[in-house]
């Protein structure tokens, strides 16, 4: 399978998970503020949406593992990069929560994560060009 073919592959997979995603999260959130229901049925309707985002990760990691040696080295540069920055930015921030700002919230890191492997990505495919 060459390049193209794996990055045609990837959006179809990509575009298709996050649809699931868009139209699950919202449901989801629809059906927590207006349905009556028990909390082990809450805690399967606000978990729901991380479905979908499974297979997000999984169009992510097929598509670096079919790829070719320079674009999964590029993939481990941007990969590590946003994680070590990630990292940087939450424990730096750790320290402001202790004077008083306000609690950094999880459900933000891994957005974070991902934005910034994606300029990251950009960042390093520009240089091996």
């Amino acid at each position: 399978m060459n390049q193209k073919q794996i990055t045609r592959r990837y959006a179809r997979e990509f575009t298709i998970s996050m649809a699931a995603y868009t139209l699950i999260l919202v449901a989801s959130i629809y059906a927590l503020k207006n349905i009556e229901m028990s909390q082990p049925l809450k805690i399967i309707v606000a978990l729901a949406p991380v479905v979908p985002v499974i297979f997000v990760l999984i169009a992510v990691m097929r598509s670096i593992r079919d790829s070719d040696e320079l674009q999964q080295r590029v993939h481990v540069l941007a990969t590590t990069f946003a994680a070590a920055l990630t990292g940087l930015i939450t424990f730096t921030y750790g320290f402001l929560e202790n004077i008083g700002f306000p609690k950094f919230p999880t459900l933000f890191i891994l957005p974070l994560i991902i934005a910034l492997w994606g300029v990251s990505f950009a960042w390093f495919s520009k240089r091996y060009q």
